[in-house]
């Protein structure tokens, strides 16, 4: 069966599609990565080996392998390669702690470690911790070789029956506010992402350029619609602007997902404007808070569409803005995607009624795209779902937002990360919205901290554009005269950088560790 007939299947594997395409286009280019390039022949063929040793070494179907690791063709072959033996993968993030590594391994039961010398120097001191055999995808003498580990070229596994409810992979949340969750996404949830992204463009001659880590399901969203449907995926292992914009320009790159610092870092290079960006189709965005004038800015100075999609690695529901659609919709995350039932709830869990207009609510969503469950953790599980008075199953967000009018969504801010001053409630996006809006402010980030007078009180950080000389306490008067008088700032510090994690996200935790004021507040 042909790819294009295969794609309007109820349910289909990722390893028949590039079956399809390395039949169809053996010799076009699947992968990418400096000098570095892999055939849909090629790719087809290492799948085969990488799931015929799997079987091998006696990993089952539904059984999970784990690879910690930066970008490499290899890193991307393994993954692919597990599906098609019906093996879930684990992608684990390099940067998380070893414990949380250790922790990681464990819980998702793998059997099999794909490392490289970097991750293995990492996790040497507890390396007797991990019951999983090492395999290393560069080689590096602190595991089994892979080129040693695989079977011969023209190996051919056995075949597996995949099952829609079977788990594709298990992302592991970050693990900044405690031991991480893996997310269990089932390969219906994902055959279904493949659907989805087919009106974006992706095709069999899109170019995707990634900057974002192998681990990260921002990532993954547009790297298996890509080769799936016959396009190339460019791949960076570390992003850098100037190398960035080159590669676009080379490539002629048609596709992109970035996360909002990315895109705040291309758009301020010197040199943006000099290179040509014109074979853009389409622009993605995730991850993180998207401002309105960055948005702005984008859509003015690099063509193509701009989408963002505001979700959850644990699905339940995604909101899609088309920002080149909807111009004046730049501050919300879009309305909900077709089929997707998005609703919130108040404290009380009771649902606030979508004819309250303006009424805030934590965001619930329900969509054919929904992960399982949090692996080998039923109680953190019920805690993530709500269900609906007729028994219908959402996933919880964490979130807190409103609908406007026309059914567009805006996000005020992680329930968690609300603030609650002196019984108030203080929404950090609001805060941080009237910082940015200071000429000298380039980035800005507000957290709420313990206060005798108020229980909480907000405190902002703020990273100052090049040149900028204004103090703490000038930011400080300038922001509390726009602010209504509860959502006043108790004090302003002045940062060189807000401390990030690997896609981009604020750790706000972090900044709530950094302050240490004189005196009480």
């Amino acid at each position: 069966m042909k790819a294009a007939e295969l794609i309007e299947l109820p349910f289909g594997t990722y390893g028949e599609l590039i079956r399809a395409q390395a039949r169809s286009r053996p010799n076009h280019l699947a992968l990418i990565q400096d000098q570095r390039s892999v055939s849909f022949a090629t790719l087809d063929a290492m799948m085969d080996r990488v799931a015929a040793t799997l079987q091998r070494d006696g990993i089952r179907p539904t059984e999970a392998v784990a690879i910690c690791a930066g970008t490499s063709l290899e890193y991307a072959a393994v993954f692919l390669g597990a599906l098609r033996a019906g093996v879930a993968v684990a992608p684990l993030a390099p940067s998380s702690t070893a414990q949380s590594l250790v922790d990681m391994a464990a819980n998702a039961e793998a059997r099999l470690m794909f490392v490289d010398a970097a991750t293995a120097q990492q996790l040497a001191a507890v390396r007797s911790d991990i019951a999983a055999r090492f395999i290393t995808l560069d080689d590096d003498a602190a595991g089994e070789a892979f080129s040693r580990w695989l079977e011969p070229a023209g190996a051919v596994p056995k075949r597996v029956d995949i099952r829609p409810e079977w788990p594709f992979n298990i992302i592991y949340s970050s693990g900044t506010t405690g031991t991480p969750k893996g997310i269990v996404q089932p390969h219906g949830m994902r055959w279904s992402h493949v659907q989805r992204a087919r009106p974006q463009g992706y095709g069999p001659d899109a170019v995707t350029l990634i900057a974002t880590p192998l681990y990260s399901n921002t990532t993954l969203v547009s790297v298996f619609p890509t080769v799936t449907l016959g396009g190339t995926v460019i791949l960076m292992a570390k992003f850098d602007a100037a190398k960035y914009l080159a590669l676009a320009e080379k490539h002629r790159a048609t596709h992109t997902m970035l996360v909002p610092v990315q895109y705040q870092r291309l758009m301020a290079h010197p040199d943006f404007d000099r290179y040509d960006l014109s074979s853009f189709r389409m622009k993605l965005c995730t991850s993180a808070p998207f401002s309105a004038a960055l948005k702005a800015d984008i859509l003015k100075r690099w063509p193509g569409g701009l989408v963002e999609y505001y979700g959850m690695t644990e699905g339940g529901g995604t909101c899609i803005l088309a920002a080149h659609e909807h111009p004046d919709k730049l501050a919300t995350v879009g309305a909900p995607a077709e089929g997707h039932d998005i609703r919130l709830i108040d404290e009380a869990g009771r649902e606030v009624q979508r004819g309250e207009i303006g009424a805030i609510g934590e965001i619930v969503g329900h969509s054919p795209a929904m992960m399982s469950g949090y692996h080998r953790q039923p109680d953190k599980t019920r805690e993530a779902e709500w269900y609906a008075p007729d028994g219908k199953r959402f996933i919880r967000t964490g979130d807190v937002g409103r609908f406007d009018a026309d059914g567009f969504l805006t996000l005020m801010d992680r329930k968690k990360d609300m603030i609650i001053s002196g019984g108030f409630n203080v929404y950090p996006s609001d805060l941080e919205a009237v910082l940015i809006r200071h000429p000298a402010v380039n980035e800005a980030a507000v957290v709420g901290v313990a206060s005798e007078r108020w229980g909480e009180t907000p405190v902002a950080f703020v990273v100052l554009k090049v040149g900028a000389g204004e103090t703490p306490t000038q930011l400080q008067n300038w922001t509390n005269e726009r602010l209504g008088k509860t959502q006043r700032l108790a004090a302003v510090e002045i940062v060189d950088a807000l401390p990030r994690s690997a896609i981009g996200k604020i750790l706000k935790r972090e900044l709530r560790d950094l302050f240490h004021p004189a005196a009480p507040i």
